[in-house]
């Protein structure tokens, strides 16, 4: 395993310029999927390395070997490890991504929480994002929940925002995009919300300041023994985030989902994922969407 005190080889002695040994991606992998769940099968060996590129064109490095060593000395773990895992970690979201959860939040989900006894009219609806890329997702549920709150009474909510990239994290706090990326967007929501730039040849837009300011966004790492979160939620979205993670590491994380939640707090997962097969706490409301037992 590497560790991070440092590599477990001797410089020059373990790779090429343009390439890493088997031997030291097997470790690097090992490493990258004990502290961030990310797996990394031997299939990734290509992507891996031009990602690790990428990041050592930027700082100035031309070997890898010589970049890997930086990234394990004291300095390197203290100012670079976080910039490596940004460039090795996948990142695809989209506004409105896979839409059918949304109706289902807003007809079954809000209405069981706020009609509770233990929801009062000073409560507030909180939510989180968990693995939020570039913030499509919590700004689609900023803008979903209040159109619900519009239409149904007031209702006082937040959203926090987490991913493991700063880089990522970066541009979901700015929540500027492309007119492609917010093609998704009802128009009618996409009029209500959005801020179109005064330079029309930009073909840019900026979430509005009531979404920006609904939402809080953190570097979390869902790997870590606890989040850092101190208040608990009702509701977390967690989609497309367990298809990289071993099985172990699914079922650890799903219970501190739980850990996190309210009593009969829910959790949405992605449509191509599943807690079947999984000793966790919670039951099934609908395809991909569980409450806590």
């Amino acid at each position: 395993m590497i560790h991070e005190q440092g590599l477990p080889f001797s410089r020059g002695s373990r790779l090429t310029k343009e390439t890493i040994s088997p031997k030291l991606f097997r470790h690097l992998a090992r490493f990258i999927q004990d502290n961030y769940g990310i797996k990394m099968p031997d299939s990734k060996k290509v992507m891996l390395e031009a990602r690790l590129r990428r990041r050592m064109r930027q700082i100035g490095y031309d070997s890898i070997g010589d970049y890997l060593d930086y990234v394990f000395s004291p300095d390197g773990r203290r100012n670079e490890l976080v910039h490596m895992i940004d460039h090795v970690t996948t990142n695809k979201t989209g506004f409105f991504r896979e839409p059918v959860h949304f109706p289902f939040l807003c007809d079954q989900i809000i209405p069981r929480i706020t009609g509770s006894r233990n929801f009062s009219g000073s409560s507030i609806l909180k939510v989180w994002s968990a693995a939020c890329s570039t913030g499509e997702e919590p700004y689609t549920l900023a803008m979903v929940i209040n159109e619900f709150a519009e239409q149904k009474g007031a209702l006082r909510f937040s959203i926090l925002a987490s991913d493991l990239s700063t880089r990522v994290l970066k541009i979901a706090s700015q929540g500027v995009y492309t007119e492609e990326q917010i093609q998704d967007i009802p128009l009618r929501l996409r009029e209500k919300y959005l801020l179109r730039s005064k330079d029309r040849g930009l073909r840019l837009v900026q979430m509005g300041e009531m979404l920006r300011g609904a939402v809080t966004f953190r570097r979390i790492n869902l790997m870590d023994d606890d989040f850092g979160i101190q208040e608990k939620m009702h509701i977390i979205f967690c989609r497309n985030v367990l298809i990289y993670f071993e099985k172990q590491k699914q079922q650890r994380l799903v219970h501190k989902f739980a850990d996190q939640l309210e009593p009969q707090g829910f959790l949405f997962i992605g449509h191509s994922e599943s807690l079947a097969g999984l000793e966790v706490p919670f039951v099934s409301m609908a395809q991909t969407v569980y409450q806590k037992k």
